[in-house]
């Protein structure tokens, strides 16, 4: 089983104007990154858990009853009497989305050293990711979560930066690098570089990250351009995208980052150690399934994460 770590939402997406310059029309799916990505891996037949937290409204018992319903285990969900976040989406021209967060003191950033469980063997990895890394109290929670299980068990990194829950970029940068330093895995995406690094190229990014902690491989995805691995055994490799009718992008990295972990359980090489011993043609391999899995959301309308057999054919 997985433990993905972070926040769980509501996207309420802006729909066609309307009549009324008065009126706007919204659709509200569940999400959040870590979300996503927990969804995302039961979809792709892997066990996983969400630790975060939970509002006792309406939308986060709503919130509860779509990871139940997804098989996501309940088991490490925290309540908490606050409100859930809300992120506001408007698509631009080309479907990439606009966030706008409404988060201050809600259930998801409530989490305290605390709350921190016990895990047990069946916990394969965590994997951190999103502004949960860097608001307060669950980003300095999850790091020391991180901090306490590195080296016991697989670590997978996905800054999935994003500036209006938290505009501070240092902040991002210091919280970012502290991470990538016990992360056995890291995802980024190249708009997450040129936030984060806009004077240093992603290559020089990816053989810091390499050279100086546990990293054994990196991956940049790339938006229509596919994605690039970095191995410390092995190199750079690179897949072009899957060429697909983009309805929009949004879930597409969660995706991305699903399908790597759905691929290493798979080839029961989901450990530090498992990550290590890849090879050039198992790197190939993984970064094809996870390529072809994004695609298949970019394909549907919201995050909308595919499911195994569909990538299977």
């Amino acid at each position: 089983m997985y433990l993905v770590c972070g926040e769980a939402l509501f996207d309420f997406f802006t729909q066609a104007a309307g009549g009324r310059t008065s009126e706007l029309e919204y659709k509200a799916i569940a999400g959040g990154s870590p979300f996503n990505v927990a969804v995302g891996l039961r979809r792709l037949g892997v066990a996983s858990a969400l630790f975060g937290g939970l509002s006792t409204d309406f939308l986060g018992e709503r919130l509860r009853r779509v990871l139940v319903e997804e098989g996501v285990s309940e088991q490490f969900l925290v309540a908490f009497d606050a409100p859930s976040t809300m992120a506001m989406v408007a698509l631009d021209a080309n479907g990439h989305p606009r966030y706008s967060f409404r988060g201050e003191g809600c259930a998801d950033r409530a989490l305290r050293a605390e709350h921190l469980p016990a895990l047990g063997a069946d916990i394969r990895g965590l994997h951190v990711g999103s502004f949960s890394l860097v608001v307060q109290p669950i980003g300095d929670t999850l790091l020391e979560l991180v901090r306490r299980e590195a080296g016991k068990r697989l670590i997978s990194l996905d800054p999935n930066v994003r500036l209006n829950p938290q505009p501070d970029v240092e902040l991002w940068r210091a919280r970012v690098e502290a991470l990538a330093q016990l992360a056995d895995l890291i995802k980024v995406s190249d708009e997450d570089l040129d936030l984060l690094y806009p004077d240093e190229t992603p290559e020089s990014v990816a053989q810091r990250w390499l050279e100086s902690g546990r990293c054994q491989l990196l991956l940049i995805t790339r938006g229509g351009s596919g994605a690039t691995a970095f191995s410390r055994q092995h190199g750079t490799l690179c897949v072009p995208a899957r060429s697909v009718q983009v309805k929009d992008t949004v879930g597409a990295g969660d995706t991305f980052q699903a399908a790597l972990l759905a691929w290493l359980t798979r080839a029961e090489l989901d450990s530090p150690e498992g990550v290590a011993s890849l090879n050039r043609e198992q790197i190939e391999a993984l970064l094809h399934y996870a390529v072809a899995a994004a695609a298949l959301t970019c394909s549907r309308t919201g995050p909308d994460l595919p499911f195994h057999h569909e990538l299977t054919h």
